[in-house]
């Protein structure tokens, strides 16, 4: 079992406040602590959005996050940042990922280190973001069905994303848990590891990891496990990866273009990040502590 301030449930994040601060009280190395070594989650309140624009709002985002790490590429083109909204794709349209759809997401990570949100504007109703410790899930499935975490720490087949299109390998194989000189660590995205299985041309998932998957979004279900909340406009969210998953709520927007629901997303590489197991070199580029990892290779206009 997992004895650490990461390993959390909603009551105990809710009576924990620490990680909810305004904007003007954390300097760069405290949030770096509480996301390393403490809950993995910090909430800035008043981030300086008033009297910005959009665009201005955006940039001003991008320039502070880059003094926290890295900023990593999101697509092909090279974009560190990006405006999580509804773009209005159909289902079938290669640009569609759940960020631009308003769906309810699933509980996930993303390909870095450190993710950060800004809100600039909330939807009509709905939205609401929703976080649960990847390492209180550990302890979970470890209590109860350690035959099923014996699982979740093998390799699992990850298709290419349909936006990598820079990367040369068609899928990696990466665990759900796993510990390197004793850091934990969780990455999951199941929407590919279903791709990667309905592929005819990649490896199949076996029954167990299937019943793997299942049980630990079961897991995830469970209301007491997670904690659930609303950004407004000018709350920063930032979330370390590796012992957080997150997901949103289904939403609904105004009409009027200017006032839909948008967050800017940031992905970011960290200086005081965790030793990864080596199976995750292939799909974040890097495996030591402190190194630059994660985000997608860009494609040059003439490729």
């Amino acid at each position: 079992m997992i004895e650490h301030p990461s390993a959390w449930d909603g009551n105990e994040l809710a009576g924990n406040p620490s990680w909810i601060t305004n904007f003007e009280n954390l300097d760069t190395p405290a949030i770096h602590d509480q996301l390393e070594n403490g809950p993995g989650v910090v909430l800035l309140r008043g981030f300086p959005i008033a009297g910005h624009s959009k665009d201005s709002a955006r940039e001003t985002f991008r320039q502070w996050s880059s003094g926290l790490g890295r900023l990593l590429s999101q697509n092909e083109k090279g974009d560190t940042l990006f405006d999580v909204s509804d773009a209005g794709f159909g289902k079938d349209d290669p640009r569609t990922r759940g960020p631009n759809t308003n769906k309810k997401l699933s509980f996930h990570t993303d390909r870095c280190d450190v993710i950060g949100f800004l809100c600039w504007r909330q939807a009509l109703s709905g939205g609401e973001n929703e976080l649960i410790s990847s390492m209180r899930l550990y302890n979970e499935i470890a209590d109860r069905r350690p035959d099923v975490l014996e699982t979740l720490m093998q390799s699992f087949v990850y298709k290419r994303h349909t936006v990598d299109l820079g990367n040369e390998l068609p899928y990696v194989e990466q665990p759900i848990f796993s510990f390197q000189n004793e850091h934990f660590a969780c990455s999951f995205l199941r929407v590919l590891i279903s791709r990667a299985h309905a592929d005819p041309d990649l490896p199949n998932l076996t029954p167990k990891q299937v019943e793997a998957m299942d049980f630990l979004e079961a897991v995830t279900e469970e209301e007491q496990l997670s904690y659930r909340f609303r950004q407004e406009p000018g709350d920063v969210l930032l979330l370390n990866n590796w012992v957080t998953l997150h997901r949103r709520s289904a939403f609904v927007d105004r009409e009027d273009s200017e006032e839909k629901r948008c967050l800017f997303r940031t992905w970011l590489s960290v200086p005081n990040s965790r030793p990864l197991d080596p199976r995750f070199k292939a799909n974040f580029g890097a495996v030591g502590a402190g190194e630059v990892r994660g985000g997608f290779n860009t494609v040059s206009p003439e490729e």
